[in-house]
C-alpha cells in the first residue's frame, strides 16, 4: 500500500530539495513529471523513492507498484515543496542513474558526438540533447563550466532523451584524446567564417564544439578543431541559440549519412 509523508521536514522531502539547489555530479537525480519519470523506469534507472500527489497519476503509480517501488502519497502542499517547479506536476521521483563511460559517446561508429562547452542554460543543455537523441547523435559532453546535464532542469528539457543516449561530463583535454581515439574530425561551431554547414564533411566520426550562450567557443577551445562549421544566416542576424544551432547541424550531418554513397 502507498504510505503517506505528513511532514516537509521528512528526509524524502528535503533530500528533493537539496538535489534541486545543487549541480549533482553524482549518479542521484531529481525527475519531476510522470513522463520523464516512466522514461526512466523504461531505461532502467533504479527509482529510489517515488512521491505523488494524492489522487493523482494513477497509472504512474499502478506501474510503480507493479515494479516492488514504495509509493508516498503526499497533500498538494507537500509537493509543492518536493517539486523543483512553480506549478507541481504532481509526481516526483529520486533515481539512481549512472554516468556513462566517455568512450560510449563515440559509439557506435561512425560517431556523431556533440560536446557543449560551458554553455550555462540548464535548459539549452536539456534541448539540445533532445535533438542528439531525436536526430541520431551517438552522444553528449557537458565539457567545461557547462550546466549539469544530471540536474532537473536539463532533465526536463531533455524530455526523457538523457537516458537514451549516452550524456557525459568530461574536460576538454580528456574529450579530444577521445575523439581521436575514435577517428573523429572536430569540428567547431563559428558565427561567421567557417565553412558553411552545407559544404562541411559530417558523414564521417565527428566530435562538434558548441560554445557558451553569449561568447560562443573561446579561442583554446576552437584550437583543438580540425575545422570551423557556421550556419548561414541573413545579413543582420549574427547568431543562433546554442541548441538550435546543435539541431541544424544534426540535421544536415542525419541528411548527408542516409546517402547511399559517401560524398566525394
Amino acid at each position: 500500500m502507498p504510505t503517506s509523508i505528513t511532514s516537509r521536514r521528512h528526509p524524502l522531502i528535503e533530500q528533493c530539495r537539496h538535489l534541486a539547489r545543487r549541480r549533482t555530479d553524482t549518479e542521484t537525480v531529481l525527475l519531476d513529471g510522470e513522463h520523464l519519470i516512466l522514461d526512466a523506469l523504461t531505461a532502467g534507472a533504479i527509482i529510489q523513492a517515488l512521491l505523488v500527489e494524492r489522487g493523482r497519476h494513477p497509472d504512474l503509480v499502478r506501474d510503480a507498484r507493479s515494479r516492488g517501488i514504495v509509493v508516498h502519497e503526499v497533500t498538494p502542499a507537500l509537493m509543492d515543496a518536493a517539486s523543483p517547479v512553480t506549478t507541481s506536476s504532481g509526481a516526483v521521483a529520486i533515481a539512481a542513474w549512472p554516468a556513462a563511460d566517455l568512450a560510449s559517446a563515440f559509439l557506435p561508429a561512425p560517431a556523431m558526438a556533440i560536446g557543449l562547452v560551458d554553455v550555462q542554460d540548464p535548459g539549452n543543455v536539456g534541448a539540445a540533447i533532445r535533438s542528439a537523441d531525436a536526430l541520431g547523435a551517438t552522444g553528449v559532453i557537458a565539457i567545461g563550466e557547462t550546466a549539469d546535464p544530471h540536474g532537473w532542469k536539463a532533465l526536463r528539457g531533455a524530455m526523457g532523451s538523457t537516458f537514451r543516449l549516452p550524456v557525459v561530463r568530461s574536460e576538454m583535454v580528456e574529450v579530444i584524446a577521445a575523439a581521436r581515439a575514435a577517428g573523429a574530425r572536430v569540428f567547431a561551431t563559428v558565427a561567421r567564417d567557417g565553412i558553411l554547414l552545407d559544404q562541411a564533411r559530417l558523414d564521417g566520426p565527428v566530435l562538434v564544439l558548441a560554445g557558451n550562450e553569449g561568447a560562443g567557443l573561446k579561442p583554446a577551445a576552437i584550437d583543438h578543431a580540425d575545422g570551423r562549421i557556421s550556419v548561414p544566416m541573413r545579413a543582420g542576424v549574427d547568431s543562433l541559440n546554442v541548441a538550435v544551432t546543435t539541431a541544424l547541424i544534426l540535421s544536415e550531418a542525419r541528411r548527408q549519412r542516409a546517402r547511399p554513397a559517401a560524398r566525394s
